[in-house]
């Protein structure tokens, strides 16, 4: 029986690979060497075929990467998987440190693989298309950094289910639901405060024409602002972002200072709007709502099968073992979170047109339109994508068919 989940396993993995591979094929295929009619008015000739080449650069490397983890997976499901539990029995009999240590090794040797494509893509193909403005000593820092925060917050996180799990073999998952529930908060609320100082500088919007439209437009539409911060985004890439953080009556704006570089007032209070819209509309909680129902119901699942011992016998263990259980249900359970993945993307641009309505009723639609084409042509993106990839993998409407509904909801010029 361990054989035949094994052999399941790997085609679960296989049939992945092929499938992204499939939707990488369309979405090149899809791409045109001459600028589309479609996109006139938004690429120029030049930056256009920047694009394409932009594009093509990352196909490759991402090909590259891609089929080597594959390759790194396969090997690890054929004895690889059995050869780190072996170093971890014969290091300890504690099974919460042996789950952390497995863990890991698995993470530090899946990072030590993957870094070298990291630094391709930002040392030479980011700064290639003058993108990049992050230093080596910014990208080790980074390194640093990402692994304190991941042996302190993931391991943490990580003792505290196994420990449960031996606590309370019946009932674990209920327990690791509501811790999930307390840390997806707590990053809601804190992770502007917390983690984003710890590698980026915040500093408070100074006063003039931008903070006062903000707040203006924030009073007038009751949006429970707290502060307005600028963060220096310019520190590694010359792509521009900005988002909101906190909970309840207290929300805190953060601008990329590369947003604020590209964009006129009008144009950033619309991206403002659009986020508020999310505010308005409950999006934010409405996520929250169905990630902690999807959470519950793969807390629920694991609780049914994760003491089977043929599934750390199917990686080769040679005695049953939480981390080999979880690294064997994590491949079985991926076809249902990939269809419950494909649900929420379609929840999500829905609600992303919904938010880019409220922005343009608020606000003014032609200024988010001049921004939305601002921030795709400036950051090289792909204006037109096959539907199938977009279909997988897009959380955000292509920039065409949110121009196109943002139309709709503009006053005709009479």
């Amino acid at each position: 029986m361990s054989q035949t989940i094994l052999y399941i396993i790997i085609a679960i993995v296989v049939a992945e690979f092929i499938l992204e591979r499939t939707l990488d094929y369309l979405n090149q295929k899809k791409r045109s060497k001459t600028l589309p009619d479609s996109l006139k008015g938004i690429y120029e000739e030049d930056k256009y075929r920047k694009s394409q080449e932009y594009a093509e650069a990352k196909d490759k490397i991402g090909f590259i990467s891609s089929f080597l983890s594959f390759v790194v997976t396969i090997l690890m499901l054929l004895g690889g998987f059995a050869i780190v539990d072996t170093w971890v029995n014969e290091f300890t009999d504690n099974e919460i440190y042996k789950t952390l240590i497995f863990f890991g090794i698995i993470g530090i040797g899946s990072d030590l693989i993957s870094t070298p494509f990291s630094l391709y893509n930002t040392f030479v193909i980011e700064e290639k298309f003058g993108f990049n403005k992050m230093t080596v000593g910014t990208f080790i820092s980074d390194k640093i950094k990402g692994y304190v925060l991941g042996a302190i917050i993931g391991g943490g996180l990580l003792a505290l289910f196994v420990w449960f799990y031996q606590a309370f073999p019946d009932t674990f998952w209920i327990y690791a639901w509501a811790i999930f529930m307390v840390f997806s908060l707590s990053i809601t609320m804190f992770y502007t405060n917390l983690i984003v100082p710890l590698f980026n500088k915040l500093t408070p919007l100074e006063d003039g024409e931008l903070r006062t439209a903000i707040e203006e437009y924030s009073k007038g539409v009751d949006f429970p602002l707290k502060n307005i911060m600028v963060v220096d985004g310019s520190k590694r890439s010359t792509k521009a972002n900005a988002y909101f953080s906190g909970l309840g009556g207290a929300k805190n704006i953060v601008l990329y200072d590369t947003l604020i570089e590209k964009h006129n007032t009008k144009e950033l209070v619309s991206v403002l709007a659009h986020e508020v819209g999310h505010y308005k509309k409950k999006h934010t909680l409405q996520g929250l709502i169905i990630s902690s129902f999807t959470m519950l119901l793969t807390l629920y699942i694991l609780s049914l099968v994760i003491s089977n011992p043929i599934l750390s016998a199917a990686l080769g263990a040679s005695e049953p073992s939480l981390h080999m259980g979880l690294i064997a249900f994590s491949i079985l359970y991926s076809p249902l979170s990939t269809i419950t993945g494909l649900l929420m993307n379609v929840f999500s641009r829905k609600n992303e047109y919904e938010a880019d309505e409220y922005a343009a009723k608020t606000s003014s639609g032609e200024a988010l339109k001049d921004s939305l084409k601002k921030l795709s042509v400036d950051s090289l993106s792909n204006l037109t994508p096959h539907s199938a990839y977009v279909f997988f993998y897009y959380s955000h409407p292509p920039l065409l068919k949110r121009l196109g509904a943002l139309e709709k909801h503009i006053p005709a010029v009479s």
